[in-house]
């Protein structure tokens, strides 16, 4: 007869959290010294910026973000060295971190150097398996009127279709650091907009621009502007502050990703998926029987239905990133005995950005 035995194997299911990697940008810019060329820096809210790095543009930028940004604020810096690239800082840094966004803090003067950054940036989801946007640097006025500036800047656009770019012309100096920081505040979902009002006042932006005949910036000028899919900020008659317009993408007319927020919710979905499905290869857990779909379709919807959750402060709902999932809003379809798609649905929330309100006399009493 055969000696007893017990063997105990340790199960890993997968189902733990996936490192976030949401507000956690890269900013690319010329070095304001030779001792800070082509290095990775890791930064935080408590750095010194002015004392870390030398006067430039990338550093003007970084010190707008943390201001902006506010507590628990980190992010990664290269400056580039005279002729250095920034796909090669890109490339670089995405060996060592991972960013929501890239923040190119040197003004980009064409379109061909527009695309090349979201080429770049959509590159890494095949060699890295990431997804990640780019906010964009654009020429602020230069001895320009406001008309002549709007014609430039908006044919500079004009033909690009780039969903993963967020174009911001430098009209105050330090318009994308500024931007950048209000994206990675925390007092806010990922899923708000820059505009939200609530969300306060930006802090630090540069000196008001004039134009060559010496007329200040009008909300007219970033009206038309924003309608070319910039992002700029804007200010409310009568209410104290300066706040931001929508996060504009270069996105096409009718594409869902015309804006910053849809782009950030898609994109914090795809990272937590691809970890639960990687853990599936080769696993005949996930497999076409009734029973297997079922309890995969929960498995998979796991990481939104964590992203859909309300919190109730007070009577207040303050809503998740997305609503919760619906039934129906997955779908697992086996191609053949080895290659299963799966269809997934979010769905975000409505934001008002235009509100109009009717006000009625009612004199019918005595």
């Amino acid at each position: 007869m055969a000696l007893g035995e017990v063997t105990i194997n340790n199960q890993n299911q997968g189902q733990g959290e996936v490192q976030a990697i949401e507000r956690h940008f890269l900013f690319v810019g010329r070095a304001g010294n030779d001792d800070e060329q082509s290095q990775l820096f890791s930064v935080n809210a408590q750095s010194d910026i002015e004392a870390l790095f030398a006067e430039s543009e990338l550093r003007q930028q970084v010190i707008a973000a943390q201001l902006n940004a506010g507590q628990n604020w980190t992010a990664a810096i290269y400056p580039l060295a005279e002729g250095e690239s920034i796909d090669t800082a890109i490339a670089y840094a995405n060996e060592v971190q991972s960013f929501e966004s890239v923040v190119v803090c040197d003004v980009q003067q064409s379109a061909e150097a527009i695309q090349a950054i979201s080429d770049n940036v959509l590159g890494l989801q095949g060699s890295h398996g990431r997804w990640c946007s780019a906010l964009v640097a654009l020429p602020g006025i230069d001895n320009q009127t406001w008309t002549e500036y709007e014609s430039q800047i908006i044919e500079l656009v004009d033909e690009l279709a780039l969903p993963l770019v967020v174009p911001v012309p430098q009209l105050h100096g330090n318009n994308v650091g500024v931007l950048a920081g209000r994206l990675c505040n925390r007092s806010v979902s990922i899923a708000d907009s820059p505009m939200r009002v609530a969300t306060g006042a930006v802090a630090g932006l540069g000196i008001q621009p004039k134009d060559k005949q010496q007329m200040p910036l009008s909300l007219a000028t970033l009206h038309t502007l924003a309608k070319a899919r910039l992002s700029v900020p804007q200010w409310y008659p009568d209410l104290a502050g300066i706040y931001w317009g929508d996060g504009s993408t270069l996105d096409a007319q009718g594409g869902d990703y015309q804006v910053i927020e849809n782009v950030r919710v898609v994109h914090k979905a795809s990272r937590e998926v691809r970890v639960r499905a990687i853990l599936r290869i080769g696993n005949r857990i996930l497999n076409s029987t009734p029973a297997s779909i079922e309890l995969n379709k929960a498995y998979f919807m796991k990481p939104l239905r964590a992203m859909s959750k309300t919190v109730t402060v007070n009577g207040v709902p303050f809503p998740g990133d997305i609503k919760p999932p619906q039934e129906g809003d997955i779908a697992i379809v086996w191609m053949s005995k080895t290659h299963v798609t799966i269809a997934m649905v979010i769905r975000p929330y409505n934001s008002p950005k235009s509100i109009t309100v009717n006000i009625m006399l009612d004199l019918s009493t005595l």
